[in-house]
């Protein structure tokens, strides 16, 4: 993919991207802790520049404060919340948005670097990267002002899309990584088209996550495998699954994301039959580890199911999408180029 680079800037390029990679997941983590300890609507400005520096003096924690008093989060649900509390949640919040900076930042200047050097044309992939990170910006901003007029939290489904462009960033970011470094050519496949829709399928699922996350699905039905007493919801009818309206309702939403991962770990155990029944060895290590990732990914969304949605087991879970994410984006690639 990257062959009329030569072998020293694709060394650059591919350090470069490896540590946009670990930067985007720790955002993606940090942007996770941000919604689980409600935290997101902390700030209720845009301030691209003047946010870089939190409050220097009581002063401007003041006039933070007096904001936040003025959106429904603080009028209706946090109207007993003392200034030391509020702090706590704007730091998540500030350092949710100073670690988009960073990134902005870091993927910004190499990118200048490499453009003097190698020219545009060679690397017009990247710049769809940086349109996308400061796009996400934008998303992010979106999402927040769904929480600052009638709702005491933000709109789920600005929230799935702020999420979902979070992990199609990682996704670029980590392929391209992967154009870097591997070059090997290999003839035995499997049909990408099932490799494709796993990752289709995992991608749906984190948005379904988002779903969960932005309406706190998971603090209901706090049983496994049983939802409850029954393994469909008793406070629904099967019929609202086919339903606009399925994707607004916490029950449903749960019992979808629950069964999307059954149908994902069949997909992968019929990837698995495929590579070892027609042993495509360079395939065995790829699959190993993704299906030991599937495997951390259910036992990490059982025990969140079981917690009641607990900071640490849901924050757990959402970091394990990441490695999923990447695992999958692995074998993809080793299957589609090598």
């Amino acid at each position: 993919m990257y062959t009329e680079i030569n072998t020293k800037y694709r060394i650059y390029i591919s350090n470069w991207l490896l540590f946009m990679f670990f930067l985007v997941a720790i955002m993606i983590v940090v942007g996770g802790l941000t919604r689980l300890t409600d935290s997101g609507l902390s700030i209720t400005e845009w301030e691209f520049f003047k946010g870089f520096f939190p409050p220097m003096n009581n002063d401007a924690w003041l006039v933070y404060f007096e904001s936040y008093k003025k959106i429904p989060e603080f009028k209706f649900q946090n109207y007993s919340m003392t200034l030391s509390e509020f702090k706590v949640i704007f730091w998540w919040e500030w350092a949710h948005r100073f670690f988009g900076r960073i990134i902005g930042l870091a993927f910004l200047v190499p990118l200048i670097f490499f453009t003097i050097k190698l020219g545009v044309k060679k690397l017009y992939s990247f710049y769809l990267i940086f349109f996308l990170i400061c796009f996400q910006g934008f998303i992010g901003w979106y999402m927040v002002q769904s929480g600052l007029v009638n709702n005491i939290d933000v709109s789920h489904f600005r929230l799935s899309i702020h999420l979902l462009f979070a992990f199609i960033i990682l996704s670029l970011i980590f392929w391209n990584y992967l154009g870097l470094v591997n070059l090997n050519k290999m003839d035995k496949k499997i049909n990408n088209y099932i490799p494709e829709l796993f990752l289709f399928l995992i991608f749906i699922q984190i948005i379904i996550g988002a779903f969960v996350s932005g309406m706190d699905a998971g603090k209901i039905y706090n049983t496994w495998p049983l939802m409850g007493d029954y393994y469909f919801p008793d406070d629904n009818k099967f019929i609202n699954l086919f339903k606009l309206s399925a994707f607004s309702d916490p029950s449903l939403v749960q019992y979808l994301h629950r069964n999307l991962a059954y149908l994902i770990f069949i997909i992968f155990t019929v990837i698995s039959y495929i590579t070892y029944r027609n042993k495509i060895f360079y395939l065995f290590k790829p699959v190993i580890i993704l299906g030991l990732i599937i495997l951390l990914q259910i036992v990490l969304g059982i025990l969140t199911v079981l917690s009641g949605a607990s900071i640490l087991t849901a924050s757990l879970h959402q970091f394990s999408s990441i490695l999923l994410i990447t695992s999958s984006l692995y074998f993809l690639y080793k299957n589609r180029f090598s």
